[in-house]
């Protein structure tokens, strides 16, 4: 398993990522410049949050068992160190982050 800028393995940093979400996501990316697995696991964390905001707003109830089985999917897989890309999320995530590569924002 690779380490983290953090010196901690990446599946413990990926999983931190959705731990507080978004705030653990948006800090860990923030700091974490080279490793992309942590580095994906973060921005899917925090877009994740912000829909899942949405989600429990409309369906309240429902939403919030659905994001609770989401968040504890997700941190399941991210310790297990599998780069495990949501339906559509996953490729925004990718798409948000190589943009902001591109344009040196990061």
């Amino acid at each position: 398993m690779a380490k983290a800028t953090f010196g901690i393995n990446e599946n413990i940093v990926s999983l931190l990522c959705y731990l507080i979400w978004p705030i653990s996501g948006l800090v860990i990316f923030l700091v974490e410049k080279e490793n992309k697995f942590v580095r994906f696991h973060a921005v899917q964390s925090i877009i994740v949050w912000i829909a899942g905001a949405i989600i429990t707003t409309i369906i309240s109830g429902v939403g919030d068992i659905l994001m609770l089985i989401l968040w504890i999917f997700l941190m399941y897989k991210s310790y297990k160190g599998e780069y495990y890309k949501l339906p559509y999320i996953g490729d925004l995530s990718e798409k948000l982050i190589k943009k902001l590569i591109y344009k040196n924002i990061i």
